[in-house]
């Protein structure tokens, strides 16, 4: 858990400052709202009355509709070009003489060309485009800047030109010699589309069409709460926000919009990161945790944004989804802050903030204690449950208190509380993903792991049991020091289960488990029996990771003896060579060091538990020595130095030491031997009873 928070060194306020800049990015902007979702539906809004005289504006589609109907009236400006005609026949002539081509040829096409040019030949485009049209005219300018009307048909295109040429050959002439002058070269359209008449005679007939419809005026009544709105109020509405927009510059509105996003997204998020401060301060130092909780806000404001934009039903959203998350890995009090923050943020970005407020905010509620005492997976499937219940009851007692009529509820609606209700039920699966991906242990996975019917945990009791209950008496020693200081008593109890697994794999070298009159260390070298014992927390780690433990169980089994010496052995050795120079790494475990307030309290937890057993007698005199002398070692030696933990935390830890050992160890009381009137009276009684 410390590891993250030390190779980031990115200020925690900085992760509040880029959660604000996404959602305020996100959020829709629109200025106008959509009224066509509420068409034939109450009005929900109070009374709306006309600021200014205004026109109804014609919806586009209908505007499209008379336009295209209006533009069937519509008749193009072509001009005749004469000099393109000229250019062409006198191209072909010079063409022809130059081929030595006989003059009853060439007669012949200069006769049809200027019978052709003169009828006038357009583009095949242009007579296509016009052919289709429903008057099939064209407006025709000649050289007096004279317009008439020309019918489509009174023309050629270079296709029913070439085709007079060959339709009209005289008999006298062969075929072959006309189209071997490949005569479409010389077919130049001359009647030439005039684009700024055209486009001006197109411009007067779509003035003819009204962009209105009829007008409103000032402080005319548009529509007041709980009347139905129709398609014409609609319009109005619509024509209102489109004339509000011209006056004051839609630029300026949106701008102004994203200032009050920003203003309120930014108040929400402060207090949240406030309560954090105030209340929850080891949360809102650990980076790890505050990511995840503002990721799960920022989701699901930016997922409501796009809903919205797009038009989507947003209680398809799993609103729930965080509320959960937030309450399996933090606690439930910031679990439900997170869901009223969310909630209150998205109300901004939906058309109907009221209604959506009183459907989530209880939705929250119900998640809170329907996860109440989360001690297993299948309560995460109840709670969905009792999410798709609160969703549809709250949707019906919404409808009828805002509606007032039974008809007004959408059956479509249950089809989307349903299908949120699909997405929650995938909570099971995303608190899997959350374990693996930041490293999170929820309290239902230490509930699991700390079950000693785990195959890791019997293969522990059967291998080693001495250690097996050392284990249990470590994590009962820390398990009472956590829940008084304010640790995770469930998860540094179920790391102290776990913390000396590595032990499987020798047995017999540790004192726990030694069968009376057997020592395996007899005949081995000091170092090499620290090595042995050193070996258990590499070999610990290696098993956890073969059976997939979270990172913080695996944690407990790197630390719980730190950087700490194996005493015994290393005090032995030194003894026996006083004038050596020891090389102290022979006798230290790896580490690292506790560096949490959990880690700290096992490794104080297994020091005391392991040395209690070797004490003569058990007073209160010899524990209170031994525990003081043990975790003052671990404070001077620099073990503790690493870790979040008080000296008030120590002292209180210490104390709670000292009253569960006494627990332990106290005397039991002798009891009394029977004197022989005493037998000989039961025996009496016992035959009379037989009798």
């Amino acid at each position: 858990m410390g590891y993250l928070n030390k190779k980031i060194k990115i200020p925690t306020p900085t992760f509040f400052i880029f959660a604000i800049i996404l959602i305020a990015y996100f959020a829709p902007r629109e200025t106008t709202v959509s009224y066509n979702e509420s068409e034939g539906k109450p009005w929900r809004y109070g009374l709306v009355t006309a600021p200014m005289d205004f026109p109804i504006y014609k919806p586009e589609a209908q505007l499209e509709q008379e336009r295209d109907s209006i533009l069937k009236e519509y008749i193009p400006y072509y001009s005749l070009d004469k000099f393109r005609s000229e250019r062409a026949i006198t191209l072909f002539t010079n063409d022809a003489q130059a081929a030595e081509i006989p003059k009853g040829y060439i007669q012949y096409v200069q006769r049809k060309m200027h019978e052709i040019y003169q009828a006038g030949l357009i583009a095949a485009t242009d007579y296509d485009k016009i052919e289709e049209s429903s008057l099939k005219q064209l407006y025709l300018i000649n050289g007096d800047n004279v317009a008439s009307i020309r019918n489509i048909n009174s023309f050629y295109t270079s296709k029913l030109a070439y085709e007079k040429l060959i339709n009209d050959l005289p008999e006298n002439l062969q075929l072959y010699v006309i189209q071997s002058l490949n005569l479409n070269n010389y077919l130049y359209d001359n009647i030439i589309l005039d684009s700024e008449l055209s486009k001006k005679a197109k411009d007067e007939l779509l003035m003819r069409v009204p962009f209105a419809e009829g007008n409103v005026l000032a402080g005319q009544k548009i529509i007041d709460r709980g009347e139905i709105v129709t398609a014409k109020t609609v319009h109005i509405l619509n024509s209102l926000q489109k004339i509000t927009e011209q006056k004051e510059g839609s630029g300026t509105r949106k701008n102004w919009m994203i200032v009050g996003d920003i203003i309120l997204i930014t108040a929400l998020i402060m207090a949240f990161m406030t309560y954090l401060i105030f209340f929850r301060p080891r949360e809102y130092y650990d980076r790890r945790n505050v990511v995840f909780m503002l990721m799960m806000i920022v989701v699901l404001c930016v997922l409501t944004g796009l809903f919205v934009k797009l038009g989507f039903n947003v209680y398809i959203i799993p609103y729930a989804m965080a509320t959960v998350m937030v309450r399996t890995f933090i606690d439930s009090r910031t679990a439900m802050l997170t869901h009223l923050i969310t909630a209150i943020i998205c109300s901004l970005m939906v058309p109907f903030p009221q209604e959506f407020l009183l459907l989530q905010i209880p939705v929250g509620f119900m998640c809170i204690f329907s996860l109440k005492d989360l001690s297993e997976r299948s309560q995460l499937i109840k709670s969905s449950f009792f999410i798709l219940l609160t969703y549809t009851s709250l949707y019906i007692g919404v409808t009828l208190a805002l509606k007032g009529d039974i008809k007004q509820i959408d059956p479509l609606m249950f089809l989307y509380f349903a299908i949120n209700f699909m997405f929650v039920m995938f909570a099971y699966l995303l608190v899997y993903m959350c374990e693996k991906v930041f490293g999170f242990i929820s309290g239902v996975s230490m509930i699991e792991l700390s079950n000693i019917n785990k195959p890791l945990l019997q293969q522990l009791s059967e291998v080693a049991p001495g250690t097996f209950q050392h284990s249990m008496q470590v994590s009962n020693l820390a398990a009472a020091v956590a829940t008084r200081i304010g640790a995770n008593a469930p998860l540094v109890r179920t790391g102290a289960l776990y913390h000396d697994i590595g032990k499987m794999t020798n047995p017999a070298y540790f004192t726990e488990n030694q069968i009376p009159g057997m020592n395996p260390h007899v005949g081995l070298s000091y170092k090499e029996s620290a090595r042995i014992i050193i070996n258990h927390v590499p070999e610990g780690i290696k098993i956890a990771r073969k059976y997939n433990l979270p990172q913080q169980i695996i944690d407990f089994i790197a630390t719980h003896h730190g950087t700490g010496k194996v005493k015994y052995f290393y005090n032995s050795y030194k003894n026996e060579h006083a004038d050596e120079v020891v090389d102290e790494a022979d006798f230290s475990y790896p580490g690292p060091n506790p560096f949490t307030k959990e880690t700290a309290i096992l490794m104080m937890a297994d020091t005391v538990e392991a040395a209690s057993r070797s004490l003569k007698e058990y007073t209160e005199e010899s524990i209170s020595q031994l525990v003081n002398k043990l975790i003052d070692t671990q404070m001077h030696d620099g073990l503790l130095r690493n870790a979040p933990i008080t000296f008030r935390d120590i002292e209180i830890a210490k104390n709670i030491f000292k009253e569960k050992l006494m627990t332990i160890y106290h005397s039991r009381i002798a009891y009394p031997e029977l004197s022989k009137e005493a037998e000989k009276n039961i025996e009496e009684a016992e035959e009379k009873a037989s009798i």
